[in-house]
Order: C-alpha cells, then structure tokens, then sequence
C-alpha cells in the first residue's frame, strides 16, 4: 500500500489485468466478425438469387427446350420449384448452397459444384501469379515515382500505370499472342499446356504447375509455364498499374509529413527514411489495395480467358452466359463474389495484425 502525498489518499497495488477480461473480449470480436460474414454472405446469396430469377431468361427452357409441350414444361418448373414463392424459393436457394449443391450445368451436363472445382484452380494459379507481378513491380514503381515526384521517371511511369486504366485486355492479348506466340515463338499459344501433355497429370491441387512438380513431370510444368507466362503478365500489368498508382498517392502524403523532415535533419540516410519510415506507414492501407487488385484479377479475368482459351472459371462463366446456363451463371458469381468477401475479410485481419492502434 501507498500514500498519496497531496490527497492523503491510500492507494494499493495496480488492479492486474484479467486474462478472462481479454480472452472475452477476443471471443466476442470473433463471434461479431462470423456474424458479419455471415449475413454478408446472405446478402450475397440474395443478390444472385434475384438476378437469377430478374433476368430475362427462362431456366426452365433451358432445360426442356423451346420444342417441349405445355405438359413437359409445367413438369420441369414443377420439379424446379418455380411455381412456389420467391421467399420459399429463396430458402431453398440458401439450403441447398450451404449443401454443396448449385444445380447441374445444362452446358456440360454436370454438377455445377464439380465443374467449379475443376475450372476455379486455373483462374486462382494464373491470378496468383498476375498478382505477384503487380506487387513486385508496382510497389517499389509507385514508390519510385513518389521520391521523383515531378522528374521524367514519375511522368514515364504515370503513363505506364495510365495505360493499364486505358488499354483492353482483349486487345492486349490479342496483340500479345500476335507478337510474342506468333511472331517470336518466344511464349506458349492459346491453352494451359500443350495438347500433347493435357491430362498426364493427375490433379491433386487443381494448380497444373503445383501439380506437375508433385508428379515429377518437368515435361508438363515447362510446358504449362510457357503456356502461362504471358497471360499472367498482362493481368500483373492490369494490377501493376492501379497498386503503382495507389503506392505513389500514399508515398507523396507521407513524404510530406513533418516525422519524415525530422528523420532527414538528423541525418537519417535517405534509403531508410523512404523504406522503413515512410512506406512503413502506408504498408496496411497497402495490404487493402492489394487484396482488391487480387479479388479483381479472380473476376475480371474473363476477357483474357477467353483470348487466350484459358479454361478457367471466366471461360466457363462465359460460355454459360451463351447457352443460357443460370444454374452455371448464377454458381460461378456466388465464387467470384464469396472471393471478395473471404479477400476483404482477410485484409481487415492483417490489417488488425500489422496496426496494433486497430485493435483497441
């Protein structure tokens, strides 16, 4: 015990910090973030239920075809439920997502959950890559342009990453296999490998490089690395122009700051001024923008898939849109946006992580 000199007050010993206190309030953020996600993700069920039921095709003559009888036609939509309430079809909806079951694919004739599982590994390895092309290049580009704010390099790279807003990707690809498949024969053509090598490898991952080291087949893997390489670099070219750009905006509102004067008038060298006390600061927004680039390159990768022959679940997505396939539409969207959301989620996580101030 002590005596407070000025209030004669008697004080004991600090109150210790319980750990069941800490250990509550970790539960609670836990079951507040799984509350969160889950009503997110029912929001995202909702939203591609009714533009499944909103957009201006039949499902049920997708599946019967337009030379059916009334009978036949009644049947099906019967059997697929459609002449119940949207509410109760929308329950129904939900139960069989949580079950593993999106419906069949008229397109292919198979569970629409299989045919994701197949296609969705070849859109995650070449986004992957893309990604890290982007982060490799764009970051220390964008933090580059900020240092040179002003100079030709930040004029040269601010229309480089201006490009990739203003460009294509059709037209990128397209010239791409033009110069580099047929011109150069310095890449792989249309395909994820060649002909010759398709279905050699057993999948265990899904992710044919992944697997073909597995397998020990050097053969496979330089094969589907050569056939990979370009169009994964113009999607990192995508993504490289937007994280450049992001990095050079959060670069020039430190830079200015007073903490970044102080360290350069006490001689701090200027490499750790820019690296550590700088992009230091801005590595958690960072974090932010680059899980949205890699969401983005997962979705938006249907224009290079479909250049490139790319069979992926852009492609699948697109050709399900052709055939009036709403069970296969509306099961590749549910992916692309569970994606996002898992994405986002994490990037609240590291950020929490990276930024103890988050966690208070």
């Amino acid at each position: 015990m002590s005596t407070d000199v000025e209030s004669g007050a008697i004080s004991g010993p600090p109150a210790p910090v319980r750990r069941g206190g800490r250990r509550f309030a970790g539960l609670r953020r836990l079951a507040e973030f799984l509350v969160i996600l889950a009503f997110t993700f029912l929001g995202l069920l909702a939203i591609t239920f009714f533009i499944g039921r909103v957009i201006p095709i039949d499902p049920v003559l997708s599946v019967v075809g337009d030379r059916a009888t009334t009978a036949q036609y009644e049947a099906a939509r019967i059997a697929m439920g459609l002449d119940q309430p949207l509410p109760v079809q929308f329950v129904h909806y939900v139960g069989d997502v949580f079950s593993g079951d999106l419906g069949r694919s008229v397109s292919t004739n198979r569970p629409v959950a299989d045919d994701l599982a197949r296609v969705f590994p070849a859109t995650l390895e070449m986004a992957t890559i893309g990604i890290v092309i982007g982060v490799l290049l764009g970051v220390p580009l964008g933090v580059l342009s900020a240092v040179k704010r002003g100079r030709l390099i930040d004029q040269l790279i601010r229309i480089f990453a201006l490009l990739g807003y203003s460009v294509p990707a059709f037209w990128l690809g397209l010239v791409g296999l033009a110069l580099f498949y047929a011109g150069l024969g310095w890449v792989g053509g249309p395909g994820r490998v060649d002909i010759f090598y398709d279905g050699l490898v057993d999948p265990v991952t899904g992710l044919l490089l992944v697997d073909s080291l597995i397998a020990g087949d050097l053969d496979v893997f330089f094969s589907a690395l050569d056939h990979i390489i370009l169009p994964a670099t113009i999607l990192g070219f995508f993504s490289l122009a937007y994280i450049a750009r992001m990095t050079r905006s959060f670069m020039l509102d430190q830079l200015g700051q007073e903490y970044v004067t102080t360290a350069r008038v006490k001689g701090v060298p200027e490499w750790k001024v820019i690296w550590v006390h700088a992009f230091g600061t801005i590595r958690v927004p960072l974090i932010t923008v680059i899980g949205l680039s890699y969401a983005a390159l997962l979705e938006g990768s249907v224009m290079i898939e479909t250049v490139f022959s790319w069979p992926g679940i852009g492609n699948y997505l697109t050709t399900a849109l052709f055939n009036a396939d709403m069970n296969a539409v509306l099961g590749a969207t549910l992916v692309i946006g569970t994606v996002f959301i898992l994405i986002n989620k994490l990037s609240d996580v590291l950020y929490r992580i990276l930024d103890p101030r988050s966690r208070t």
